[in-house]
């Protein structure tokens, strides 16, 4: 069987890098014109088979992206999403995209201000990281450019989408806390601040009915961690009786549990187990490590691109919402009671 071309060949036989030949493929600048037909030729000579990724971004114009994102999901210390972001800007300059990052304050988003990168036309697409209120969602859809919801999704509108599988992770989680022996739980967040909070709970939620469980039992030990804005809490206040179990909507208000509960000289996992979601840095530098459920990013990062690329292709293109598994990840913040 005849051994697929590939970049190295190429720039085997022409005695160049193969960087050189993948900036000549993808018509990336650095290749002087006479050498760039020289590689392609060579690559057409040789039997190269371009990837479909390299076959549509050859033939779009202008090569930049935009991701926008609400500026309370922009912390000072780093966050989840800004940690998606740079991942998926990653996977845009891959396929020869380039991404312009703009944060939507929270002014813009009340007035309908639309952001630079479409008022100015910088952009061919949009990647909107995180949720934004309908309103503001209603003006955003109209701009006749290929939009894309990282990590959330919404009903109201028929726009591709890319989430990570949050009520299967939290309901994997929540199940292998029972089987560790709790069923004393609270679920930690508030679940209308995102369509990603409130499939984690219904997962949290449907473990319980799994296990022969009441979850109306445990109403009394879920709290909120943050304001009808999405804004984190300055405070988590803790119920009045603990669970042996909380349940935290991502790993940040995990990490704030511990320390809330640390604070009142309550061990953790010693007398109270805490989970989170996300796998994000904090869930390592926490003491103790928190076990969580890792996002995927990286294929949900290459899941937009590959959408992205197919809308920017053909404009009627649609992909529905795509859904990508994570995987629990156990560290030190649970304790079996069993």
């Amino acid at each position: 069987m005849k051994k697929d071309v590939r970049m190295i060949d190429i720039a085997n036989s022409l005695n160049i890098s193969v960087v050189t030949v993948s900036n000549a493929l993808n018509d990336r600048e650095g290749v002087s014109s006479s050498l760039r037909s020289e590689i392609k030729k060579a690559a057409e000579d040789l039997g190269y088979k371009y990837t479909s990724n390299e076959k549509l971004s050859s033939r779009i114009m202008n090569r930049n992206i935009g991701i926008l994102m609400s500026e309370r999901f922009v912390g000072d210390k780093g966050t989840f999403y800004l940690r998606l972001c740079q991942v998926v800007s990653k996977e845009l300059l891959k396929s020869n995209l380039f991404a312009i990052t703009e944060t939507l304050s929270k002014d813009d988003e009340k007035r309908h201000v639309l952001p630079k990168v479409i008022s100015e036309s910088k952009i061919s697409g949009l990647i909107v990281l995180g949720q934004l209120n309908h309103d503001y969602l209603d003006v955003l859809v109209k701009c006749c450019i290929p939009v894309i919801f990282l990590d959330f999704y919404d009903k109201h509108y028929n726009i591709d989408c890319v989430v990570t599988d949050n009520f299967y992770g939290m309901y994997l989680l929540t199940d292998y806390l029972i089987e560790c022996g709790h069923t004393s739980l609270g679920f930690v967040g508030n679940v209308q601040a995102t369509s990603s909070i409130q499939d984690r709970y219904l997962g949290y939620i449907k473990a319980q009915m799994e296990n022969n469980m009441d979850p109306s039992a445990n109403e009394r030990f879920c709290i909120n961690d943050r304001d009808e804005n999405g804004i984190f809490l300055k405070d988590i206040v803790l119920p009045p009786q603990l669970p042996t179990a909380f349940v935290c909507n991502c790993d940040e208000t995990a990490f704030r549990v511990i320390n809330k509960l640390r604070s009142k000289k309550i061990n953790v996992p010693s007398d109270v187990s805490v989970v989170g979601f996300d796998n994000f840095l904090v869930s390592d530098v926490c003491d103790p490590p928190i076990t969580t459920v890792e996002v995927n990013l990286k294929a949900m990062a290459g899941a937009t691109v590959e959408i992205m690329l197919k809308k920017l292709e053909d404009s009627k293109y649609k992909a529905g919402r795509k859904i990508i598994l994570g995987k629990i990840v156990m560290k030190e913040s649970v304790q079996k009671i069993i």
